[in-house]
């Protein structure tokens, strides 16, 4: 180990490659690229080094994450898993699902056995997962299940704005039927305790929104803002009790900018309340971050865009914004 990490105690994050299919091979090797004008945080790949090859980029495997620190300056580190066959872009392979499962398995345990400072996932392909026998939704399920199933939650983030939505891939009508003050609760307890301790906010403040226009008018547009979103928030309030929270508040005047700054985050009450927000204000920049786990997970906020895979026009401003935020949350956990 270098004197730097030595010295810091932070240690090398663990990159995904996702679907090797997609535009993950090449926005990790754009991202590592720009290691020292963004001021990365040094990075491995868990996967096929012959992905990144076939790309131009300097490639050096290697065989513990520890190695990573001295590698990364001049090469990308690669902890290697190989694939069943390689992968071209825009065209998806069931076979290779195994290896896809393989990295992000690889990556978690290092996290969990404290090799790697925390992981940064790559997307994934979830239809070609579900073929290949994933049964779990996605990312953020299997990764908290892999961990010792602890309750999550999903924070989206950009620069002056971070957003969990209290229930996530439903439909809006399923969202709204089954949202309740306990699953509000533990989501905004989560938050709260994450904003104090990742992220560093001594008396983090969050506002909740409402569900219905303009917060039910009293009842009259809907009775969700006073049977279960206020209770809710005085569960937060309950066993957070060093957090400022306010709400339920209209959804439709909490984003313009004045608002923005009277919060640290805001607990939406559905998917694309939270999500539109956020990627109106800033498209390619947006991190997943999963609250509650026993690691530090963040991930770029796009899919696998294989319509534009090999094409070398992928943007890599949200992974590189997922690496800094990563690299944020291991120096400060590191710190603690």
């Amino acid at each position: 180990m270098s004197r730097v990490a030595a010295s810091s105690g932070i240690l090398p994050l663990a990159l995904t490659m996702g679907e090797p299919a997609g535009i993950g091979p090449e926005i990790t090797l754009k991202a590592w690229r720009s290691r020292e004008g963004m001021s990365l945080p040094c990075f491995f790949v868990t996967g096929d080094p012959a992905l990144y090859r076939a790309l131009g980029g300097p490639v050096q495997e290697i065989r513990r994450a520890e190695e990573a620190i001295d590698v990364f300056p001049r090469a990308l580190p690669v902890l290697p898993v190989p694939l069943a066959e390689m992968a071209e872009p825009g065209r998806l392979a069931t076979a290779n699902a195994g290896a896809v499962l393989t990295a992000i398995d690889l990556a978690c345990d290092l996290a969990m056995l404290g090799e790697a400072g925390g992981m940064v996932t790559n997307p994934i392909h979830k239809k070609t997962l579900y073929d290949a026998g994933l049964e779990l939704p996605g990312h953020t399920e299997y990764l908290a299940a892999r961990t010792g199933g602890a309750p999550v939650a999903m924070m989206l983030s950009c620069p002056g704005l971070r957003v969990v939505p209290a229930t996530v891939h439903l439909s809006l009508k399923e969202a709204a039927t089954t949202l309740s003050m306990p699953a509000i609760a533990a989501q905004g307890t989560i938050l709260a305790r994450a904003l104090r301790d990742d992220f560093g906010i001594v008396r983090p403040r969050i506002a909740v929104a409402a569900l219905n226009p303009h917060a039910g008018e009293g009842g009259h547009l809907g009775r969700e803002e006073i049977d279960i979103i206020a209770p809710a928030i005085d569960a937060i309030r309950a066993a957070a009790p060093y957090v400022e929270i306010w709400g339920p508040a209209p959804a439709d005047t909490l984003f313009h900018a004045a608002a923005r700054a009277r919060y640290d985050a805001v607990l939406c009450m559905y998917h694309d309340q939270a999500l539109i927000p956020l990627k109106t204000i800033d498209f390619e920049h947006g991190v997943n971050t999963t609250l509650g786990l026993p690691i530090i997970r963040t991930s770029p906020d796009h899919g696998t865009a294989l319509d534009i895979a090999g094409s070398g026009t992928a943007h890599a401003g949200s992974l590189v914004a997922a690496l800094q935020a990563a690299g944020e949350m291991a120096r400060r956990r590191a710190h603690a």
